[in-house]
């Protein structure tokens, strides 16, 4: 059975410059990944699926490593738009501010980015078999759980980093099992999300 086409965006002329090829080529590779799997990654695959000339990928990531590193690059700065870090609350708004942007994030990988989500995991699980891509994969997520991490302290959290591995478990276990898991036809809407990030709040921090 053939493949399904991958959604991509095809390059327009003139052909683009450097750092745009880069990130349509990069783009591509999720969406393969999210589509095909894993298996389906192939330098040729991405070439077709961007719509660039057979090569063009081997020119920017000659080898398999170096495609699912580019992958992974791609895949943190649009992580970061998507969970809007630049948009984070003032600890000073108090911790309905909090919910409602985690909320919003987590809710967002769950439907308008269930795609990503899933590129995400076949990458999370390739890092496993491959250490040259875990650091490159961990750093990536570095900073949202910094900045997770101040924010919690700021409002009061005695043990930011046991908090912050339970809040990202929690949504980690709530997207998986929602995108890929037994709970796939089940996707809670966002009130959902936000009263079960509420209790986990309210829990660790005692308000």
């Amino acid at each position: 059975m053939s493949a399904r086409p991958v959604s991509a965006r095809t390059a327009a002329p003139p052909p683009p410059a450097a750092a745009s090829r880069a990130g349509l080529v990069a783009d591509a590779a999720l969406a393969l990944l999210a589509e095909r799997g894993m298996r389906g990654l192939t330098h040729r695959a991405v070439d077709e699926a961007a719509g660039l000339p057979q090569g063009s990928t081997s020119n920017l990531a000659r080898t398999r490593q170096a495609l699912l590193e580019l992958a992974v690059r791609r895949l943190a700065d649009r992580d970061a738009r998507l969970l809007a870090l630049h948009e984070m609350p003032d600890p000073r708004h108090g911790l309905d501010s909090l919910v409602d942007a985690l909320a919003l994030a987590t809710h967002r990988a769950l439907t308008q980015h269930r795609e990503l989500t899933l590129a995400r995991y076949e990458l999370a699980l390739e890092a496993t078999r491959r250490p040259e891509l875990r650091a490159h994969f961990d750093s990536a997520g570095a900073r949202f759980r910094e900045q997770l991490g101040t924010l919690v302290t700021s409002m009061g959290s005695a043990d930011p980093a046991r908090h912050v591995l339970s809040l990202v478990a929690w949504a980690d276990g709530l997207m998986f099992s929602c995108v890929a898991g037994s709970f796939h036809a089940e996707v809670p809407g966002l009130e959902e999300v936000r009263a079960g990030l509420r209790e986990m709040l309210d829990g660790m921090l005692g308000i």
